[in-house]
C-alpha cells in the first residue's frame, strides 16, 4: 500500500473508532423521554457549590444535622429524658448482628448456640404470624357465614318490645 493510503487508514482510525472504543456512545434514548434543557453558568455554578460543600462536611466525623437530620432528632429525643433513662437506653442488649459477631469469633463452639437461637427466634416469629393470620381469616369467615345466615332467615316482624 501507499504510505499515504496508510496514513488516512491510521488517522480514521484514530479519529472514528479509537473513540468510540475510549469513549462508547450510548444507546439513542427512547422517543417518550424529554430531553432537559442545560444548565445555565449560574446553575451549574450553584451545583458545583453545594456539591462541594456537601463532599466536604462529608469528611468531618461529626456532620451536623443539614446533612444528617434524622439522628438529630434522636439526640434532641434522648435530652428531654432525666439522665437515668438516658443511660438505660445506652445499656440496652446487643443487637443480633452483634452477638453473631461476637459469637464468630468465639469459634464454631459458640456460634452454633447463637445461630439456634436466631433460627428459633425467626420460627417463633413466624409461628405466631402464621396464628394471628389463621385466627382472622377465622373470624373473618365466621362474620361472613352471620351475615349470610342474616339474610337467609325469613323476615319476621321486628317491633321492638316494651319495657314493663
Amino acid at each position: 500500500m501507499k504510505l499515504k493510503v496508510v496514513w488516512r487508514k491510521v488517522c480514521d482510525y484514530i479519529r472514528y473508532d479509537l473513540k468510540e472504543i475510549a469513549f462508547p456512545s450510548s444507546l439513542p434514548d427512547p422517543p417518550h423521554i424529554k430531553k432537559r434543557r442545560k444548565l445555565t453558568w449560574q446553575e451549574r455554578y450553584y451545583v458545583l457549590k453545594e456539591a462541594s460543600r456537601l463532599y466536604a462536611a462529608s469528611w468531618v466525623r461529626d456532620i451536623g444535622p443539614e446533612l444528617r437530620p434524622n439522628d438529630y432528632k434522636k439526640d434532641e429525643e434522648t435530652e428531654d429524658k432525666p439522665v437515668g433513662a438516658r443511660t438505660r437506653a445506652k445499656e440496652k442488649e446487643p443487637s443480633t448482628l452483634e452477638d453473631l459477631a461476637v459469637a464468630a469469633r468465639g469459634g464454631m463452639e459458640t456460634l452454633r448456640p447463637a445461630l439456634q437461637r436466631v433460627y428459633m427466634t425467626r420460627a417463633s416469629a413466624y409461628r405466631d404470624a402464621l396464628k394471628s393470620f389463621i385466627e382472622g381469616y377465622q373470624e373473618g369467615i365466621q362474620q361472613i357465614m352471620e351475615k349470610k345466615e342474616d339474610s337467609n332467615s325469613p323476615q319476621k316482624d321486628k317491633t321492638p318490645a316494651k319495657p314493663t
